[in-house]
């Protein structure tokens, strides 16, 4: 069983500066874990604080219910793939697979059915021979990948290993890492600061900013139900929404006054809104719940907002509309049969039952 736990975990860089803060987690066996968020958050030091490359200055790391806070990195019995692939440019790919084998004694026999059935996997049994030098970065990337394969360890640890590629490399290898969690079953911590490799990838979402951990869930709940402004702002592509403005009464109904437009919360959002009566609050809306009012049957009139369309981007099979209120501007996701006129007003319609509110001092999830 390869369980992996953070409890009350931080790290102080020289110069008494915090970069993880008091972060407990818990990693289940098998369990894909993706920490996320933008650089400089400490998701990579909280990695290498796992993998025994960082010293913990307070806290306890567990793998397998074992304490590993004062284990060498050598003898945690885990594998990490780098950012940077760090592959011995002198030695073949068998060489860079076979190396830590190799140091642990293992029969020669053995390393070459292992590094055999790890390129398999990978499909890079042809390149065996080959020099990294020689190499594409999506297959130097499966050589690291496939480095860290034959240790057999019990957990897998990534480190943004798909930044240096292409995007059309990264979409296949994002695949290729998925399909591998599978067929492996093993614990894989992986680290990114994209959140599509976030969304797509993940069994769970463990989201940072500046050292804290903020949600930790599965990938439609953080989507849904964001627990602060900053995890609804920081997944979903494109991002969130925001507007500020107050929250006002008429005709015994709650609307959201942004200040030039006016939109009525919907009943269901009543009862936690209530208290917000004249207060100043955040409105987010996802772009995909902004519709162009021509291609929409029945809107409530209240819901319907006027915008002045300053940039449409064709996406293929969808079109981002960039819009303007006047006072804010934001990012309707439509699809691709929609051709409004440049800086020209239009109609929109919010839809009302997927907004969310946030308090604007604290920025936590009202509603």
């Amino acid at each position: 069983m390869a369980q992996v736990s953070l409890r009350n975990v931080t790290k102080f860089f020289p110069g008494n500066v915090k970069v993880v803060d008091n972060i407990s987690l818990g990693i289940e066996n098998k369990e894909f874990m993706i920490l996320v968020g933008p650089s400089g958050c400490g998701k990579s030091t909280t990695l290498r604080m796992i993998a025994g490359l960082e010293e913990i200055t307070t806290g306890q790391v567990y793998i397998s219910d074992k304490l590993v806070n004062d284990v060498p990195a050598k003898d945690r019995d885990i594998a990490m793939v780098f950012q940077n692939y760090a592959l011995y440019p002198h030695m073949t790919v068998f060489e860079n697979m076979s190396f830590g084998l190799t140091l642990r004694h293992i029969p020669k026999k053995e390393i070459l059915q292992r590094v055999t059935e790890a390129a398999d996997i990978l499909g890079i049994k042809r390149l065996l021979n080959r020099k990294p030098r020689e190499l594409s970065g999506g297959e130097r990337q499966r050589v690291a990948v496939g480095r860290a394969i034959v240790r057999k360890p019990l957990v897998f640890l990534f480190d943004e290993p798909l930044s240096n590629l292409d995007a059309k490399m990264r979409v296949q290898m994002r695949t290729e890492i998925h399909k591998l969690h599978i067929k492996l079953q093993t614990t894989i911590i992986y680290v990114t600061h994209d959140q599509v490799e976030a969304m797509t990838m993940g069994d769970r979402i463990a989201v940072m900013k500046d050292g804290v951990l903020q949600q930790v869930d599965n990938p439609i709940t953080i989507y849904d139900n964001p627990k602060n402004k900053f995890v609804a702002g920081f997944i979903g592509s494109p991002p969130m929404n925001f507007m500020n403005g107050r929250i006002i009464k008429k005709d015994s109904k709650l609307y959201f006054d942004e200040g030039v437009i006016l939109v009525k919360l919907v009943e269901d959002m009543h009862k936690k809104m209530l208290s917000c009566e004249g207060k100043e609050v955040i409105l987010g809306i996802r772009s995909e719940d902004i519709y162009d009012k021509l291609f929409v049957s029945e809107a409530p009139p209240e819901n319907i907002v006027r915008v002045n369309c300053e940039v449409s981007e064709p996406m293929g099979s969808e079109v981002y509309l960039y819009l303007n209120t006047g006072k804010h501007t934001f990012i309707a996701r439509v699809g691709a049969h929609n051709k409004p006129k440049i800086n020209q007003d239009m109609d929109v319609v919010f839809d009302m039952s997927k907004v969310h509110f946030f308090n604007k001092n604290t920025e936590e999830t009202i509603v």
